[in-house]
């Protein structure tokens, strides 16, 4: 029986018009006129965005949140849990990122244009809204991870001005006019500043030498002395540190020493790290220390869930704290001067909201509340973790979401859904507009973690490097057979869908599984691995050839070009949609182009949406509606039809 959903798509798409109505930003290519009555159909599932927790007001209980203003994401103030929400920023492009000054009104943000992610850093007096923001940056350069001193006279960031391609580090004084100084140039990319010490006399940097290993140093701010202060000749990985203990100790998640992420506490005087909890069996993240030292939260993320727990630095004992509903846990970050912890949540039955919990009184404070009502009740449904195993014994973990099989009894169609990184991880959380193929058109979503994902230690992490890359292929076939055996999916109905790395792995189903996939989404997604590592900004090609090979290499290059799916376009049998921003800064637009060409080239099918006004991914809620409208129309053409 053909339900009524699936049957009104089937009716919409054989009245689809021969010319596209899309924003005029947009160029596309092959694709249908999008019909009204479709709109209508998706609009409820194109509003449900929520509120990310970004921080604290440093001055009184307040915090930055972002929410969506008109086409585009901005930072707002909430004075109380649930109170109105005050804009902070505004414009065409996309906020996500901001702090205020401690102990001052002065706010600092960056923002990029179009998402050619060369942020640029500005300061606005939040008590003075009537004020132009002022630009501390020289408008062309990328900017990023900038920190305020504890005083609040000073911001440290990472510019990569001097050449285009290495992070230098500048200081800017807000009491004072003129140019930010160069406190040290660096011969790479990849530092960052993480902390200051009380005093402001140090910096705390963060080198990386790819995904998996990072060094920590000091820099003398009067003289920009480095010194190394994490162990020396050891490979590893350390994130998300901080000074504590009067900065006599930082704590930093590092898996020195072991296969997972876990808190360590590594002595500035000594060098030497201890344990906070012995043996870890999964990835710490989102560490986060009070400003008075006392406490310390973090979460581990079990099977992509979230577990949030605290500890007492004094006692060296765990703290109890309340169960969450289960999800994923972001952004943590202390109150000034209490032991209020603030955080994003983001669960099955809700999109992010802003949360704080006080540690103290055991209080659980909800600040936000799906700051975009949905005009429909949409059910939600829980996610299952299934493990497949590989060709070569390796447990591979997929989440797995079902139909409600009352209402779409039998085999259900698949859509397999690979996350970006490729050091990214699917996890579980409010699935938005994916919502609707799953409530509306009966289509099971499938998320594969393969090989190469984060959240399942540093072995599993490492196993699709350089030339080991084809091995994730292969537990895409682990996959399908599951699929295959399965009594509630139907095998000979699967679309694959994948962003940025993601993407390769769509294109990579398409190539190596071409019986097996009915149409396939390629998102900001590499084509040939060789164009890109030559193509990609400068700044990030040194860290994408540590994960991918260096394609300078012959014979590095020869097994690069040997599994590019544009090179084997005569394999794909399936319709293709190919999304793509032309501002991209990591996967160039030339790759979306490349495969359109070479697709074409062989007779094939392609759909090929790209937004002048975008980077890596459609952020732009008009270019994301469409998107949105396009997939559903494609799916609805190529998968069910």
């Amino acid at each position: 029986m053909v339900r009524p959903a699936l049957l009104s798509l089937l009716l919409l798409l054989a009245a689809c018009q021969t010319a596209p109505q899309h924003p005029a930003n947009l160029v596309v290519e092959g694709v249908p006129a999008i019909p009204a009555e479709l709109k209508a159909e998706l609009e409820p599932y194109a509003n449900l965005g929520g509120a990310g927790f970004r921080g604290w007001a440093t001055t009184r209980r307040a915090i930055l949140v972002t929410t969506r203003i008109g086409d585009a994401t901005h930072l707002h103030a909430m004075a109380a849990p649930l109170a109105k929400r005050v804009p902070l920023t505004k414009g065409p492009d996309t906020v996500r990122s901001g702090a205020f000054q401690p102990k001052g009104t002065l706010f600092l943000y960056s923002v990029d244009k179009g998402g050619d992610e060369n942020f640029q850093l500005w300061l606005t007096d939040a008590a003075k809204p009537e004020l132009a923001p002022i630009r501390l940056t020289d408008g062309k350069s990328r900017n990023t991870e900038a920190r305020w001193s504890k005083d609040g006279a000073l911001i440290a960031y990472c510019s990569n001005r001097r050449n285009g391609k290495d992070s230098d580090i500048l200081i800017a004084d807000v009491r004072t006019p003129g140019a930010p100084r160069e406190l040290v140039q660096l011969d790479a990319s990849g530092w960052a500043p993480v902390d200051w010490t009380a005093d402001g006399k140090f910096l705390l940097v963060r080198q990386s030498l790819g995904n998996a290993a990072s060094r920590l140093w000091t820099i003398e701010v009067a003289t920009g002395k480095r010194t190394l202060v994490s162990p020396k000749g050891v490979t590893c990985l350390y994130q998300q540190s901080v000074f504590a203990e009067g900065d006599r100790a930082i704590y930093a998640l590092t898996n020195h020493g072991s296969d997972f992420l876990s808190v360590m506490r590594l002595d500035v005087a000594t060098g030497k790290l201890s344990l906070l909890v012995p043996d870890p069996k999964w990835d710490a993240e989102e560490l986060a220390v009070s400003s008075d030292g006392k406490r310390l939260a973090f979460a581990v993320n079990v099977e992509g869930f979230s577990q949030l727990r605290c500890w007492d630095l004094e006692s060296g004992k765990e703290l109890p704290a309340p169960a969450l509903k289960p999800g994923v846990l972001s952004n943590l970050a202390w109150r000034t001067d209490s032991h209020e912890l603030g955080f994003t949540l983001n669960s099955e039955d809700s999109p992010s909201d802003a949360w704080s919990l006080d540690l103290d009184g055991g209080a659980l404070t909800r600040w936000t509340n799906r700051t975009a009502k949905p005009k429909k009740d949409i059910p939600v449904l829980q996610p299952e973790v299934v493990r497949t195993p590989s060709f070569d014994g390796v447990s591979i973990p997929s989440l797995v979401y079902y139909p409600d099989a009352k209402k779409f009894p039998g085999k259900r169609p698949v859509l397999m859904c690979f996350h970006g990184g490729p050091e990214g991880q699917s996890r579980p959380g409010y699935r938005g507009s994916a919502l609707y193929y799953l409530n509306e058109l009966g289509v099971a979503l499938v998320y594969p973690n393969v090989r190469g994902s984060t959240g399942y230690g540093r072995t599993y992490l490492g196993l699709d490097d350089t030339v080991k890359r084809a091995d994730a292929v292969k537990d895409v076939g682990a996959v399908l057979d599951w699929v295959a055996r399965s009594d509630r999916l139907d095998a000979q109905r699967i679309a694959v869908y994948g962003g940025s790395y993601g993407g390769f792995m769509s294109l990579a189903c398409l190539t190596n599984y071409p019986e097996r996939f009915r149409c396939g989404i390629d998102n900001v997604g590499i084509s040939n691995f060789v164009t890109f590592l030559r193509d990609t900004s400068d700044y990030r090609r040194g860290n994408r050839r540590l994960e991918y090979g260096d394609e300078r290499k012959p014979e590095v290059r020869a097994f690069l070009e040997q599994i590019s799916p544009a090179n084997h376009a005569e394999r794909i049998r399936a319709p293709l949609l190919i999304i793509q921003g032309r501002n991209d800064p990591r996967v160039p637009y030339t790759e979306a182009e490349r495969m359109r060409d070479a697709i074409r080239a062989q007779g094939g099918r392609v759909w090929f949406v790209m937004a002048n006004d975008e980077g890596h991914g459609f952020a732009k809620k008009s270019n994301a509606d469409f998107q949105f409208q396009a997939t559903a129309l494609f799916l609805g053409e190529f998968l069910l039809k």
